[in-house]
C-alpha cells in the first residue's frame, strides 16, 4: 500500500550503516523511492555501507511497487574497504536490476559516477545527467596507462560527449534543480508499476481536432527535408511532447506525448538528419524504447518516412545485422496498443522493422502520398535496368513510381488499414486508442526470450 503523499517523508535508512538518506518522498504529487547521499568529498567513494543503503531502497521500491530515484556521485568502490565494497555493490546492482519492468527506475548524476556505480546508468530506465557531471567505466589514468592517450575526464565521459556519442543520458540538463524536473516530467507519462495503466491527462484539446499542418510539413519532393518533430507536435494534445536521447542517433526521434490526455510513446524517422535511414544507434535506441513502453503500458505511435537501412561496410562490419533485429524483436514481443502511421517513404526491411502490419501492430494508416516498395524508383532502375539507355531508365522510373509507389497496392493486400487526409490523422489516432484502450495479449508461457543483444 502506497503512503499518502500529505505525510511526511518515510525515512527507510536510518539504521542502515551509510550517510544515504533513503526515503519515501512526494514528487510533484507522485509517490517514490529517493536515495540520496550526503557527499561531502568531492570524489566520493562507494562503500559496503552505501551499497547496503541502495539494495535496500530497490529492494523497498519493488516491495511497495514505487518508482526508484538514485542521485549518485562516485569515484568508485572504495578501494581501500575492497572486497567487501565491490561484493555489496554487486548485491546493489542486482536489487536495481530487479526493478526492471516492475517499476521505473531513474538515476541523476550530478558529479562523477566511475567504474561499477557507472554501468548502473545503462541499467536505469532513464539516466538523468548535469552539465557538469561526467560517467566513465574507465578513468582518465586507466585510459593513459593503458593507451598512452592524455584526456581529461569530461572529454571521456561528460555529459554532453555521452549524450552526442553514447546515448547514455535520456536527458542532460543544467543543474541539480532541474534534473529533479526532469524526472517529475518524466514521471508524469508513467504508471507507478507494470500493474497500473499509465495516468489520463487533463486537456482541452479536442480529439477530432483536425491538423492540417501535419501534411503541410512534409515537401512535396520525396527527398526534401524537414523536421519530423513538427509533424508529432501537430498531432499531440497542445503541441507538447518530451523528447528523450535527442543528441544521441538523431535520424530517429523517441519522444512522450498525450493524445487525447492519454501518454503514448512515439517513434519516428527524422528526414532531416541522414534522410531518416535507420542505423545501429537508431536501431539500438528505438528498440529500448519500445521494450520500455510495452513493459509499462504505454501504446506505441510509430511515423514512418525511411528509405531504408544506411548502407555502408563499415555499419555492416560493426554488426547491422543484430542491431537492426533489436529493433525487429523489440516490435514483435510489444503487446501494447500500437499505431502505425506511414507518412512517405517506406521501403525494404525498413518498413517491415517500423511496426509494419507485418510485425502485428493494431492499426496502419498511410498518407495519400506514401511510398511502400521494396525500394526507391532510383534504386530499381539501378538494379533491373543497369545496361539499359537513360532514356529507358527515365522510362522505367516513371512507370516504376506510377504503379507502385504509392500506398493502396498495400491497402489492397491488407497491409494498409486505410489511407488517410494528414488533417484526420490526430483524430484517427485518438479513436484507435480509445478501441485500443482494453487491449491484453497473453505470450506463451516462457522463462524470458532471447533477445539479440
Amino acid at each position: 500500500m502506497h503512503p499518502p503523499l500529505d505525510s511526511p517523508p518515510l525515512r527507510l535508512s536510518d539504521r542502515l550503516p551509510s550517510a544515504a538518506a533513503v526515503e519515501v518522498r512526494s514528487l510533484d504529487g507522485r509517490a517514490v523511492v529517493w536515495v540520496e547521499y550526503d557527499i561531502d568529498d568531492a570524489a566520493p567513494r562507494l562503500s559496503s555501507g552505501d551499497s547496503t543503503a541502495l539494495e535496500a531502497a530497490a529492494r523497498a521500491a519493488l516491495d511497495q511497487r514505487l518508482p526508484l530515484v538514485v542521485v549518485i556521485a562516485t569515484s568508485g568502490v572504495d578501494i581501500v574497504e575492497g572486497m567487501a565494497a565491490l561484493d555489496q555493490w554487486g548485491r546493489a546492482a542486482g536489487a536495481v536490476a530487479a526493478c526492471s519492468g516492475t517499476v521505473p527506475t531513474f538515476f541523476v548524476v550530478d558529479g562523477p559516477a566511475v567504474s561499477g556505480p557507472a554501468l548502473l546508468l545503462g541499467i536505469a530506465d532513464f539516466a538523468v545527467m548535469t552539465d557538469s557531471s561526467a560517467a566513465f567505466v574507465n578513468g582518465p589514468v586507466m585510459v593513459e596507462q593503458y593507451t598512452g592517450i592524455s584526456i581529461d575526464m569530461h572529454e571521456l565521459g561528460g555529459a554532453d560527449n555521452l549524450a552526442r556519442y553514447a546515448g547514455v543520458p535520456s536527458v542532460v540538463v543544467g543543474d541539480r534543480a532541474a534534473a529533479e524536473e526532469a524526472v517529475a516530467a518524466i514521471l508524469a507519462y508513467l504508471p507507478t508499476d507494470v500493474d497500473e495503466p499509465p495516468p489520463r491527462w487533463p486537456t482541452d484539446d479536442p480529439p477530432t481536432r483536425r491538423c492540417p499542418e501535419a501534411g503541410e510539413h512534409v515537401p512535396a519532393s520525396s527527398t526534401g527535408s524537414y523536421d519530423v518533430r513538427r509533424v508529432i507536435e501537430a498531432i499531440v494534445d497542445d503541441g507538447i511532447l518530451f523528447e528523450l536521447r535527442s543528441r544521441w542517433a538523431a535520424n530517429l526521434v523517441t519522444a512522450f506525448a498525450t493524445i487525447d490526455g492519454r501518454p503514448v510513446g512515439i517513434v519516428a524517422n527524422q528526414p532531416m538528419s541522414l534522410a531518416g535511414t535507420l542505423d545501429i544507434p537508431a536501431s539500438q535506441k528505438a528498440a529500448r524504447f519500445v521494450a520500455f513502453c510495452d513493459a509499462f503500458n504505454i501504446p506505441l505511435v510509430t511515423l514512418v518516412d525511411t528509405p531504408g537501412f544506411y548502407p555502408g561496410k563499415d555499419l555492416e562490419w560493426r554488426g547491422m545485422i543484430r542491431h537492426g533485429a533489436q529493433l525487429v524483436y523489440a516490435y514483435a514481443r510489444a503487446t501494447v496498443p500500437r499505431i502505425c502511421v506511414i507518412l512517405r517513404k517506406s521501403y525494404g526491411g525498413a518498413y517491415i522493422v517500423m511496426d509494419s502490419k507485418t510485425m502485428g501492430n493494431d492499426l496502419c494508416l498511410a498518407w495519400p502520398w506514401a511510398e511502400l516498395a521494396v525500394m526507391g524508383a532510383g534504386q530499381a532502375a539501378a538494379i533491373l535496368r543497369r545496361r539499359a539507355t537513360p532514356d529507358e531508365r527515365a522510362e522505367f522510373e516513371r512507370d516504376y513510381a506510377d504503379r507502385l509507389l504509392n500506398p493502396y497496392v498495400a491497402a489492397e493486400r491488407g497491409l494498409v488499414d486505410a489511407v488517410i487526409d494528414p488533417a484526420d490523422t490526430r483524430a484517427e489516432i485518438a479513436a484507435a486508442l480509445a478501441m485500443l484502450e482494453d487491449k491484453r495479449e497473453t505470450l506463451g508461457a516462457r522463462k524470458h526470450g532471447n533477445t539479440p543483444l
